[in-house]
């Protein structure tokens, strides 16, 4: 769901047609245009926003401006409304910043912010910001993010910074580099002068200029303070005793005034304006219906008090919706407080909440039902998702909420106990999850066992199997998926969807690939219908898995291609999988820069989780396996050992087997066969200990553990384990001597990867595996996909610790002539194998001998295996 734009934080204040020009300050500011930031400061009721006004209105260049308020201390929204801003200016602006924002995880602050400021380097015109109220932004990451737009603003662009407070931006530095104008009180307080002409001429009074003098000094040139003077003088003699008492700092003036403001107008303008103070804006429809008013009246209403100069301001040219001035707001919000109006502030603000709901704003909608205490209210809004839960900044702002509800509440609503932890799931976070469900359940013993309370039990045991899926706790994640649908309501899709899909991952973790595939489609299947893009991209990239496992790499990208479209190219953490997926598919397919590509962008979703979550290591891990593709083997032992130690501190130890088998791999690439095999003993894998056992020349052993192995993952369908069996076979074959049986395990290998494209899983077994390739297709029985492989052998890199200790490196003719003297070949075999003649072969054998500085075949191996080579 797109979250909603209210365009009339975008409106730009038109000036009073009869209001006071400050030429002034209005010339400073068109003087220093050229500076990168400008500061508007001062308390409430200085008149900041109408001089900005009055300088944008005689200004030549295109402006964009947006209004805060509370709403927008949340980063992705923020940067929402800013780029919604920006379009005022250039209509196609940000759509990909838009697209990216729209998802419950933002990228870093860097990536969006890169984004932002390429975008604004189009702009071609000089281009002026304004962000009013910017006191309502004391979130730290936008503070960041503010810091790294200014730093790197493009030179056509001026920010507008109009601020009750000091706002958190490098103003020193800017103000070291004369890149800062500033504007305070001193420089907002009228003068005498204006002070006199706005009482005489906006406010139209006829003032002597001792009395508009008086007032000056004693309100200190402040514009509110004189506007509510004025509006209490009406009607009044010049010489009222009101200019003679007129004391006291702003808050004392205010009341006062504030007070003769109220009792002049009548009862039902007293009453509308304490009501709809709770309203950040208003618009007559919406008046009406938290007063339970006639129709047409709110419209009428406020069509009066703008006449009246009653410190209301338009939001849009229509005059459709207004705010009050936010100083007169928050004291008619202390009056209403206090009145005999106070008791029906929840009844008001249920009012408003209905009113909002029924128009689709349900951020507000919500915010009116907290400030009601509508708990069940609040769970519809979210239910029949009327509040995005796609949307990162709306679950943090439920999240906010639910911390300041009273711990009886959540005692007489244990539903509010599980919202609460679900919420925290979407955001990844796991700490305290478990605490909130058990304190579910507790609260549930009191209640009723009807329909919603086993409805809650389900959906408590559906939020737990999530956390449990998270910690690796297979057997229980299938016992609470299980327990969730026995519990359930038919008709509750959301939760039944959830609970599918970590029944789905609970197979798939045992091993039970068929009953995986099947609740996995039923997830995906009840996530289409219900609209949940969440759940169907989990349970989607277990279905991309399933196609991995069975080689159907083809249609396992195709899938997670399809996962990346569903989530709009958006930084959700949960498609790191499906980055990840593809980054093993192209590993597979050999195209190594593509999977590092995809690895890395997994990696930067990934990070973004839970520290207790070890997803980030994951992809850590496979960008390690591309270094040892690459034969960078020092780089991924240094690597694989910081990522062992970060294991072990963290307690995710899930994630060892995987280092561990990534690290087996080192050894065997460094020749360190003693140290893998100690190594292999330490971890439950079969086929990597016969691939110790191999690279040890201990065929007899690894035969021995190879076949039983490849008749179990046959009969349970587990196609990539057998494949990889088989060519482990194959080679431990022809280490035999076995030749016409190797042969044939091959072509059955090739046969089971041939649909998919598997390459890697070949070339990963070495010279060995490439040799008998290379019979294979001598003999005739190799097809286009076997000689592919073969071709992708001559592909690999040398390591560049070996380019750097010969002083003329191998050719690769001499690589391959090099691979099966180890082999034990004879010169005159390899001239068959290769198409050669002997007296060519016995050249590059030369070349070799001398290249290595040996004299035999025996050294050059053993020189080559101490350089990597082989």
């Amino acid at each position: 769901m797109v979250m909603p734009i209210l365009t009339t934080k975008c409106y730009i204040p038109v000036p009073r047609l009869n209001g006071v020009v400050r030429s002034q300050l209005l010339e400073r500011l068109k003087e220093r245009h050229d500076r990168r930031l400008t500061v508007v400061s001062a308390p409430a009721g200085f008149g900041k926003t109408m001089l900005v006004s009055q300088w944008i209105a005689n200004c030549k260049q295109p402006v964009a401006w947006l209004t805060l308020d509370q709403n927008d201390n949340d980063l992705a929204r923020f940067l929402v409304y800013l780029v919604a801003a920006l379009q005022t200016i250039e209509p196609t602006f940000g759509l990909e910043i838009i697209q990216r924002l729209q998802a419950p995880e933002l990228p870093s602050t860097e990536t969006i912010l890169f984004l932002l400021l390429n975008q604004l380097a189009t702009i071609e015109q000089q281009s002026i910001l304004v962000l009013d109220d910017y006191h309502w932004l004391t979130a730290k990451p936008i503070a960041e993010a503010m810091r790294l737009l200014l730093e790197r603003l493009p030179p056509q662009l001026q920010i507008v910074v109009i601020t009750r407070e000091e706002p958190d931006l490098p103003l020193a530095r800017l103000r070291a580099r004369h890149q800062l104008t500033e504007l305070r009180v001193a420089d907002l307080r009228f003068t005498v002068a204006e002070a006199h002409q706005f009482l005489s001429q906006t406010m139209e009074l006829d003032l002597l200029a001792s009395a508009s003098q008086a007032l000056t000094d004693q309100t200190e040139g402040w514009i509110t303070g004189l506007q509510l003077a004025a509006i209490s003088m009406q009607g009044q003699q010049a010489s009222s005793p009101l200019i003679d008492g007129f004391t006291g700092n702003h808050r004392f003036v205010l009341d006062y005034l504030l007070e003769e403001v109220l009792q002049q107008q009548p009862a039902e303008i007293q009453t509308f304006l304490l009501v709809t103070s709770l309203l950040d804006r208003m618009c007559g429809s919406l008046c009406e219906a938290v007063l339970a008013a006639a129709p047409a009246s709110g419209a009428a209403t406020l069509a009066y008090l703008e006449r009246a100069n009653l410190f209301i301001v338009p939001l849009d040219h229509e005059r459709h919706w207004y705010r009050y001035h936010h100083l007169f707001a928050d004291l008619l919000r202390q009056r209403l407080a206090i009145s005999s109006l106070g008791h029906d502030l929840p009844e008001l603000h249920r009012r408003a909440s209905h009113w909002y709901e029924a128009h689709g704003f349900g951020i507000e909608a919500f915010r009116h039902a907290a400030a009601a205490n509508d708990v069940a209210h609040i769970e519809r809004l979210i239910d029949q998702q009327q509040i995005s839960l796609h949307f990162r900044g709306t679950v943090t702002t439920l999240l906010d909420w639910l911390a300041t509800v009273p711990k009886s509440v959540f005692e007489q609503q244990p539903s509010l106990w599980w919202r609460h932890a679900s919420l925290m799931l979407m955001l990844g976070q796991t700490s305290g999850v478990a605490e909130k469900l058990a304190a579910a359940e507790a609260a549930l013993q009191s209640f009723p066992d009807d329909h919603q309370t086993r409805n809650l039990i389900g959906q408590i045991a559906a939020s737990r199997a999530i956390l449990l899926l998270a910690q690796y706790q297979f057997a229980s994640t299938l016992a609470q998926s299980q327990r969730a649908l026995e519990y359930l309501a038919a008709d509750n899709v959301f939760s039944l969807t959830s609970a599918y899909w970590t029944l789905g991952f609970g197979y798939l973790a045992h091993g039970d690939r068929a009953a995986a595939r099947q609740a996995l489609t039923k997830s995906v299947s009840l996530a289409q219908a219900s609209g949940s893009s969440f759940i169907r991209i989990l349970a989607t990239i277990g279905l991309g898995q399933l196609q991995e496992s069975e080689n159907q790499l083809y249609q396992a990208a195709a899938t997670y291609q399809q996962i990346l479209a569903l989530a709009g190219e958006q930084p959700l953490q949960i498609i790191y999988e499906a980055y990840l997926g593809l980054a093993r598919i192209y590993y597979q397919w050999n195209q190594l820069d593509a999977a590092e590509r995809y690895a890395q962008q997994s990696l930067d979703l990934a990070q973004q989780y839970d520290r207790l979550i070890d997803r980030s290591i994951i992809c850590e891990i496979w960008l390690v396996r591309l270094q040892l593709a690459r034969r960078a083997n020092e780089q991924a032992a240094t690597k694989l050992g910081q990522l062992a130690q970060t294991v072990r501190q963290q307690n995710f130890t899930q994630r060892l087997p995987e280092i561990i088998t990534t690290q087996i791999g080192v050894l065997l690439a460094q020749a360190e066969l003693q140290a893998a095999a100690e190594l292999a003993q330490t971890i439950d894998s079969p086929l990597i200990q016969a691939k110790v056992l191999l690279a040890q020349a201990n065929a007899a052993a690894a035969l021995e553990l190879l076949q039983p192995l490849i008749e179990q993952f046959q009969a349970k369908g587990w196609l990539d384990q057998q494949l990889h069996g088989l060519i482990l076979q194959a080679v431990a074959q022809q280490q035999q001597g076995q030749k016409a049986p190797a042969l044939r395990t091959l072509q059955a290998a090739l046969a089971m990867a041939e649909p998919g494209g598997l390459i890697r899983i070949f070339i990963d077994e070495g010279p060995e595996l490439k040799q008998l390739l290379r019979e294979l297709i001598g003999r005739g029985l190799g097809n286009a996909y076997a000689r592919q492989i073969l071709a992708a052998f001559g592909q690999m890199p040398l390591m560049p610790s070996a380019q750097v200790a010969l002083i003329e490196p191998l050719s690769e003719r001499e690589l391959e002539v090099l691979g099966l003297i180890a082999a034990g070949l004879s010169n005159q075999a390899i001239a068959d194998q290769l198409y050669l003649s002997l007296y060519t072969v016995k050249a590059h054998v030369r070349n070799i001998y001398g290249k290595l500085s040996v004299n035999n075949r025996t050294l050059a191996v053993a020189k080559a295996q101490e350089l990597a080579i082989l």
